[in-house]
């Protein structure tokens, strides 16, 4: 007879508690799941300048502007700013907006550009990020200089592909070719005049992109083979009636690319521009 008086007692206990939590909810059921602190991004920022820096957002700032915590550029400028750039041969005047028109993802393909040796040899790794690769492809390369010691222009800041990159050869040519009408001049013609003649005007950074058999192959009618040569006027097709010894209807490209020039012409060829 005991056992029923004691249920029913911790029955009435447990109601109690229960209308307690009702009445006076406990504090930690109020907190919801779903907020949270927000996570702060550390930039990456480029260090090769005095007085300018751009992040890895696409910004770019004076150096005592960053954020001390984030070291983020304040963003209160233009995104992927190409300010003092040729963005047909995607070179720049300055190192920073070079970098930040480069991370814009319409005019560098995140997945050819991670491919892009950082150097050289085959044993060279690729880059880790887009970042990266606008950051090392904007400082002065090869195919900025003349003479490898003077610069072509003072758009010496160039990112687009290495003609050496990884990937499909035809894909990388036409991203590097976007934007730049390819014409066959004259003969005797240079490049200069080329271009002139329409209104436009050559781009010498666009030559080691044409400076390929295949290319040359695909706009000029390349009946002879297509030759390593020496000369200012290269890329280039030998016209047919040219002596004997010039090789009548062979295309030629040249092994030394710092003697690419806009302005190299011969009596004999037919040159192949790239103008815009």
């Amino acid at each position: 007879m005991g056992k029923p008086h004691f249920d029913l007692f911790n029955l009435s206990l447990l109601s109690l508690f229960h209308l307690f939590i009702l009445q006076f909810p406990t504090p930690i059921s109020s907190i919801r799941k779903d907020i949270g602190f927000q996570e702060n991004k550390l930039c990456r920022t480029t260090v090769q300048g005095r007085y300018l820096l751009s992040d890895d957002n696409g910004y770019v700032c004076k150096a005592l502007s960053l954020d001390s915590w984030s070291n983020c550029c304040p963003g209160n400028g233009k995104r992927f700013s190409c300010q003092g750039c040729n963005v047909v041969s995607q070179c720049c005047n300055s190192y920073e907006f070079c970098v930040s028109c480069c991370l814009n993802p319409t005019k560098t393909e995140k997945e050819l550009a991670l491919k892009v040796k950082i150097a050289k040899p085959v044993t060279s790794g690729t880059y880790m990020s887009v970042f990266d690769y606008c950051a090392g492809r904007c400082r002065h390369n090869s195919e900025s200089v003349v003479h490898e010691n003077a610069y072509i222009s003072d758009f010496h800041h160039c990112f687009s592909l290495p003609s050496n990159s990884s990937g499909g050869a035809d894909t990388q040519s036409e991203i590097r070719l976007s934007g730049i009408n390819v014409v066959v001049g004259r003969q005797g013609e240079s490049c200069d005049s080329v271009c002139k003649s329409k209104g436009q005007s050559c781009v010498p950074n666009k030559l080691a992109v044409l400076n390929k058999c295949e290319l040359i192959q695909k706009y000029m009618s390349c009946k002879g083979d297509c030759m390593a040569s020496i000369g200012a006027d290269q890329p280039a097709e030998v016209v047919e009636d040219a002596p004997k010894h010039l090789n009548p209807g062979a295309c030629l490209f040249t092994r030394t690319q710092s003697q690419l020039s806009c302005d190299g012409s011969h009596r004999h060829t037919r040159r192949l521009c790239p103008c815009a």
